[in-house]
């Protein structure tokens, strides 16, 4: 696994040993879902949340996002030793715990992000879980932000939802698809 592009391309990331609950995104799906988002990435505040090796948050720093709070309760020390293998530890704030309560944290404390993205294990109902929790917060992502996430493909029942629209899905293989979500009243900054 590597950084694509950007400030730290071609930076190998270290992966756990012996954790079989990490599946990191795969270079393809990683990269369809940063041409989607193109220029979106610039300058922006990122959440990435189940984020395993850092993978995705530490991918939006080198294209040129602003800084990233990675939230993962088992992977906290392998996020760190990755921001600095990219040299860009300075961007990034590393938080361990359970995502659901870091997600209220972050709300209760005012942080606001642009850019979510949500890669938790499959099959565990977390996806749902953090959707629900972020569609009820006020203020968690930004008006204009775009929440990520990937689940695998054959997870297709969506939860009900009284703030978010699905804006986008894109399907890869038999194992992953990706979801674009954004507030029902700003849709339509992410081109499908």
């Amino acid at each position: 696994m590597r950084i694509i592009t950007g400030s730290a391309r071609g930076c190998r990331l270290k992966t756990p040993h012996g954790q079989e609950t990490t599946r990191p995104t795969s270079d393809r799906v990683k990269e369809s879902l940063f041409n989607i988002l193109g220029q979106m990435v610039l300058d922006r505040k990122v959440l990435d949340i189940f984020a395993g090796t850092g993978n995705l948050g530490l991918e939006a720093l080198s294209r040129g996002a602003a800084s990233a709070v990675m939230v993962d309760r088992a992977t906290a020390e392998l996020i760190r030793d990755n921001a600095k293998l990219t040299r860009l530890q300075d961007k990034v704030e590393v938080r361990s715990g359970d995502v659901l309560a870091e997600l209220s944290r972050l709300q209760a404390s005012g942080r606001q992000f642009d850019l979510i993205f949500c890669d938790p294990p499959y099959h565990l109902g977390l996806w749902e879980k953090a959707l629900c929790t972020i569609d009820a917060s006020e203020g968690l992502m930004a008006k204009n932000g775009i929440l990520i996430i990937e689940h695998g493909a054959d997870e297709d029942v969506q939860p009900e939802l009284s703030k978010l629209t699905r804006v986008m899905n894109r399907r890869y293989g038999h194992t992953t698809q990706l979801s674009f979500y954004q507030w029902h009243d700003y849709v339509g900054e992410v081109d499908p």
